[in-house]
């Protein structure tokens, strides 16, 4: 038995993920759009229950919940490949829209959809034997994914409080900025992610765009490209989630591997191999090639420099029919060449682990999920766009409106100012046994501290 997952996607980016996410795992797991079974292999159904219900027809029903705060993204879903596939009533959306406004989705109209909404989250919950947590996925810049998402987290972290709450969060980028106001909706919602989320995945679309551009070669990128990038590496991303495998087989045991300290819960994730469709064939899957890609710039899904910070932690999925010892070689030797390129105060810091049940089109693929303190990167990009804005007050009088208060301005910059701080603290942060021990105190002096009491 599986331990399940509920998935909520919130707002149009995180819906339109979703699609992807959905039909990519459908076919991984031999379902086809109505979630009836076609496969043949066993170990497909293993584990689908981590994600999916089965309904009284041998008919398997996702797990999720879809919500946005205008009706019309959720209408083309309905009407769209996999209208068939969801539970009608975990469909839940408001009529106006947050207006690229995270007040707006945080204080006024997503406070009027929250409860519906967690009426659905129970009764998802509730009809699973043996939760293990939430999946989010949304997105930052726009006003339903950042407020109304950054609200469901506070209410899922306060009525779910041992529960694992992961999510896919999509960060704005300057050089496809949709919206002027960007800037504090990611502020705003990143301040939440570091207190409510264990598990945050950091999806950043200038990462996106380049690796369409560079490695895809498409010209012109469009939404559905970027999402079926999302999707796939998504599907690597819960690789061990949802198929049989000994490492990191839950949400609970990924982010006890994973993060070190509380607030680094920051994850970029990178997939390889990431080629054009008319290259495929041409294609090295030796574990090798794989693992030395894996790590580069171009494959990460974050538009960061891993060689600008540390890997406190590296795990890597691979999937195919690959041999378990040629890829914890290739792991140990990739760490021990870039050592400089690890911290040294955390032993046996990557993990790996082997999936045969390939991904689709390809026969073999390895993810890399890093938490690496070069993901500040991201968090002072927002940060500089952040301040350009509020210094000057601009458009802030669109968030108070919503009754905000200005503070809370503040405060997120506060938060995110810090985190940037505690990432570049640990970057540095060098091991040193003997200042270590000339720091703790020794025993006869603790012990005659107790016998002066």
């Amino acid at each position: 038995m599986g331990r399940e997952i509920v998935s909520v996607s919130v707002g149009q980016a995180g819906n339109q993920i979703a699609q992807a996410f959905w039909l990519n795992i459908l076919e991984e797991h031999g379902l086809d759009k109505n979630g009836k079974y076609t496969g043949n292999d066993q170990q497909q159904l293993d584990k689908v229950d981590v994600y999916f219900t089965e309904a009284s027809n041998r008919k398997w029903v996702p797990r999720s919940i879809q919500i946005d705060l205008e009706p019309a993204v959720l209408d083309t879903i309905k009407a769209g490949p996999l209208s068939n596939l969801f539970r009608p009533d975990t469909f839940v959306h408001g009529e106006s829209g947050a207006g690229n406004n995270w007040a707006k989705g945080y204080y006024t109209e997503g406070a009027e959809l929250v409860d519906p909404v967690l009426d659905v989250l129970r009764a998802q919950a509730e009809a699973a034997d043996s939760l293990q947590g939430f999946q989010v996925l949304h997105s930052l810049g726009g006003g339903t994914g950042s407020g109304l998402g950054s609200l469901l987290l506070g209410k899922i972290r306060e009525e779910y409080p041992d529960r694992m709450l992961a999510t896919f969060s999509v960060f704005p980028a300057p050089s496809v900025s949709e919206t002027v106001v960007e800037p504090y909706n990611a502020v705003l919602s990143t301040n939440n992610l570091v207190e409510n989320s264990d598990i945050t995945c950091c999806i950043d679309n200038e990462a996106l765009y380049a690796i369409c551009n560079t490695e895809l070669k498409l010209k012109e990128p469009q939404y559905k490209d970027l999402n079926q990038l999302i999707a796939k590496v998504m599907a690597g991303f819960t690789t061990t989630l949802r198929f049989p495998g000994v490492l990191n087989s839950d949400l609970r045991k990924l982010a006890v591997n994973m993060v070190p300290f509380p607030r680094l819960h920051f994850f970029t994730a990178g997939y390889a191999p990431l080629v054009a469709s008319h290259t495929k064939s041409f294609t090295s899957s030796r574990v090798h090639d794989l693992t030395s890609a894996i790590f580069q710039k171009k494959s990460l899904l974050a538009a960061i420099d891993p060689a600008m910070g540390k890997y406190l932690t590296v795990s890597v999925a691979y999937r195919g029919k690959l041999s378990m010892r040629d890829l914890e070689n290739a792991v140990y030797e990739y760490q021990n060449k870039n050592s400089t390129l690890f911290v040294p105060w955390i032993p046996n810091s990557s993990l790996t682990t082997l999936c045969t049940v390939p991904p689709r089109d390809q026969p073999a693929a390895a993810t890399l999920v890093a938490n690496t303190t070069a993901i500040a990167e991201v968090f002072k990009r927002s940060h500089a766009q952040f301040r350009s804005l509020f210094k000057r007050r601009a458009y802030t009088h669109w968030y108070t409106g919503e009754g905000m208060d200005e503070m809370e301005f503040t405060e997120a910059e506060g938060n995110l100012a810090d985190l940037c701080t505690e990432y570049d603290q640990y970057a540095n942060a060098e091991i040193d046994d003997e200042e270590y021990a000339e720091e703790v105190p020794v025993e006869e002096e603790m012990g005659e501290e107790v016998y002066d009491e």
